[in-house]
């Protein structure tokens, strides 16, 4: 919520009008007072890191009564406030709309009563209200994320990843309830982040018998030799019934039945606390921004509207309609009708539900009808955080359409020596949380084994290959590609899942790898301007990974609150150093008594990191010191972000599901893959997953920066540079259509 709070200050400030901070809420609104006060730039530094929200925030019983309304209306008045930006849930929004609403009766009582004159009332005839959703739970229809549930996925994972380790070393079952007192996306995205044996859902609740089923799943994995399972449960989990599952009583069924040794723990408001994820930084300050060009451009006859994130797309939707499509999910749940509740939840619920289901239940070997297919997995480039999620997904998916998977393990190079051997299903349990690449990866590209590896691709005949790497995997796709012509080997279906910290793959927005990076780099900002907070005046020159690409450098200077960030993509000279250390002294001159600048390691050839260090150095002395910092390779360690889990294990099955389609277009016909249709890339783009051929990407592709021509995320620089208090343009072509909520369709 600060980092909302924070935009809002400055992008208010930047276009030239005055801002309010209203503190506790509606409640603020109606004592008035000291709770309206004017904000300033200052008022809303050092906030990006801190949880919670600076302003406070209040259930209110007054502004629930037009009499409290009436006092709000009044109090707005006296400061000349007619533009709302709400940050809240569903109940907030609501509120705000009906305030809305009155707002020109509100006025007219207020003149009646002559505390207004009949001036104020033309003068300030329209309220515009901009909402923006705050709530870890995620429960609010139109947007695929809402303010604050990024951060909350981090504290149950974090919980969740400490209790797999002591729970390994005691045969152990741990019952984890999760917040979610109408919604289950929490518990939903972390059973499939943590890859849990059941999961408790309001919107999906077990079929009838389920005691006996969850009962006979457990003894199967410990079976497995499966030392840990783990039943995760939303606070609002419920049978089909309509009557609440506990975590106790789910207990108590485990011990019985089983007699296994099993905890409860419940997370409570743990799930609420704790420092914003990077995610939830950027999302907060493009929102923010995106409100107040809102609310400049809203006219009378606009509805009050709500600011979400659509992919990878921000969107204005009609505040109501999202309210109203809320209210139904709700409505769906207390009817008995879960298939339509988990329909109006939206497309990312509905997908996330049908991955769990597929990737955690494992149907008996003669119940699955065999392909006799063989499809590899291999890992290419330098490891990501959560490439293994992807591989044990892409297992699990593939042994449920019936093919015999094999694994390829040190990339290329142990392709190209036969290092192929069969993996199942129980093989990669317990992947997900772990970093780097369990079956190895290098960055060698297949050109110079050509021949070696189409004879392995025979001797185990390979129908299909998937490919889960960086931009060396997308080289070697190429490569593949191009030798169809001489070796028919590689004419099967292939495709290629993006996982690299630099996210710097054609054909994709994101990769498996750069959220978890990017929250290293966040979090290392963060420590590094705290080390500063008892020294006055020092600037910290940062330097990142990415190779060429600057998305590291420019996404984690937004998160982070930097005051610049140099990449490669944005051309820079000796002039724009200078002004940036002009930058830094004036702000010096503040409060604010620390710098941060972020440096992508490839953005220039002679401004190195240790140049722009001795520049700065030499520059402020007598008004600030500098110090310096490269990160290095932690960038690319670490347990995966919740974000790097759910996106690499649900993508790398849609990838399967290609795979599998392509299989059954050939089957019994022998069919050669001979057309660039059967070699893409998957990716994400804008709001939608797409495969792309390799083919038509070639054109996109800067091959001498390993770089996409064209990134999406240049388009929020200006955000960075607008929030740092620098003259920049901000593009809002994008922006400024209200859309409708789409109710979608399974």
């Amino acid at each position: 919520m600060n980092a909302a709070v924070r935009a809002v200050v400055r992008m208010g400030i930047y276009v030239g009008a005055k801002v309010y901070f209203i503190y506790e809420g509606y409640q603020g609104m109606v004592d008035g007072g000291a709770n309206i006060a004017e904000a300033d730039w200052e008022s809303v530094s050092s906030i990006l890191q801190v949880g919670g929200t600076i302003i406070g925030s209040a259930r209110c019983q007054a502004f629930r009564t037009r009499e409290g309304r009436l006092k709000a209306a009044c109090n707005l008045l006296q400061r000349g406030i007619t533009n709302l930006c709400v940050i809240g849930g569903d109940g907030s929004l609501t509120g705000a709309n009906l305030f809305r609403k009155e707002w020109s009766g509100l006025l007219e009582e207020l003149a009646r009563n002559g505390q207004i004159d009949k001036e104020a009332v033309q003068k300030y005839a329209y309220l515009n209200v901009v909402g923006m959703v705050g709530s870890i739970d995620n429960d609010f229809c139109g947007t695929d994320m809402t303010i604050g549930t990024d951060s909350a996925l981090h504290r149950i994972i974090e919980v969740i990843d400490a209790i797999m380790t002591t729970a390994q070393s005691h045969q152990r079952t741990f019952v984890l309830e999760v917040m979610g007192r109408h919604c289950g996306y929490l518990a939903l995205v972390s059973a499939l982040a943590c890859g849990a044996d059941w999961v408790f859902l309001p919107e999906s609740p077990p079929e009838d018998g389920w005691e006996e089923q969850m009962c006979v799943k457990l003894s199967e994995n410990r079976a497995r030799k499966k030392r840990l399972n783990i039943i995760i449960v939303a606070e609002g989990a419920i049978d089909t019934q309509n009557k609440p599952i506990t975590s106790e009583k789910i207990k108590e069924l485990v011990v019985t039945q089983l007699g296994y040794d099993t905890r409860v723990t419940i997370l409570g408001h743990v799930q609420r606390g704790g420092t914003p994820s990077a995610f939830d930084r950027i999302l907060a300050s493009r929102m923010g921004v995106e409100a107040v060009i809102a609310l400049l451009e809203a006219t009378p006859d606009t509805p009050a509207c709500v600011v979400s994130l659509n992919g990878n797309h921000a969107v204005r939707l009609p505040l109501m309609e999202c309210v109203q499509m809320t209210q139904d999910v709700q409505k769906a749940m207390d009817e008995r009708r879960f298939q339509d509740a988990v329909r109006l939840r939206g497309r990312s619920f509905a997908g996330n539900l049908n991955t769990y289901k597929r990737l955690a239940i494992k149907l008996p070997d003669d119940q699955i009808p065999k392909t006799n297919c063989n499809v590899a997995v291999i890992n290419v480039g330098a490891p990501a955080a959560g490439m293994n999620a992807a591989v044990r997904s892409a297992v699990r998916v593939g042994i449920a359409d019936g093919h015999r998977m094999l694994a390829i393990y040190d990339g290329f190079d142990g392709f190209a020596k036969g290092q192929i051997k069969e993996i199942g299903w129980t093989d990669v349990g317990g992947w997900t949380g772990q970093g780097g690449s369990i079956l190895g990866t290098k960055r060698v590209l297949p050109g110079k084994y050509l021949e070696e590896i189409a004879r392995q691709m025979r001797a185990h005949s390979i129908n299909a290959l998937l490919i889960i790497g960086g931009f060396e995997a997308y080289l070697g796709l190429l490569e593949l590609s191009a030798a169809r012509e001489k070796h028919e080997e590689f004419c099967v279906p292939m495709v290629m899942v993006p996982a690299t910290v630099s996210n710097n793959v054609p054909g994709s927005d994101f990769s498996i790898g750069a959220d978890t990076a990017l929250n290293t780099i966040t979090d290392t900002c963060d420590r590094i301007k705290q080390s500063a907070s008892g020294t006055k005046r020092r600037v910290f020159i940062i330097e990142t990974m990415g190779g060429y690409c600057g998305y590291l450098a420019n996404m984690g200077g937004l998160a982070a609150g930097a005051d610049a960030a140099y990449i490669f993509e944005e051309p820079f000279d000796i002039r724009d150093l200078q002004s940036n250390v002009e930058h830094l002294t004036e702000k010096m001159k503040t409060t604010i008594q620390r710098g941060l600048v972020l440096r992508n390691e490839s953005c220039s050839e002679n401004y190195t990191t240790d140049f722009i260090y001795q520049l700065y150095s030499e520059e402020g002395k007598g008004v600030f010191d500098c110090r310096k910092n490269v990160l290095g390779h932690m960038q690319q360690g670490g347990a995966p972000s919740p974000f790097d889990r759910n996106f690499g294990t649900k993508i790398s099955a849609r990838a399967m599901e290609w795979i599998t389609a392509k299989l059954k277009e050939a089957r019994g016909r022998g069919k050669k893959f001979t057309t660039d249709d059967s070699v893409c890339v998957l990716g994400i783009s804008k709001r939608n997953v797409i495969f792309q051929p390799v083919a038509e990407l070639k054109k996109q592709t800067d091959f001498e920066h390993r770089i996409p021509k064209e990134q999406w995320w240049l388009k929020l620089r200006p955000l960075m540079k607008i929030l740092a208090k620098y003259k920049a343009s901000y593009d809002v072509s994008d922006s400024g259509q209200l859309e409708h909520v789409q109710p979608w369709s399974v």
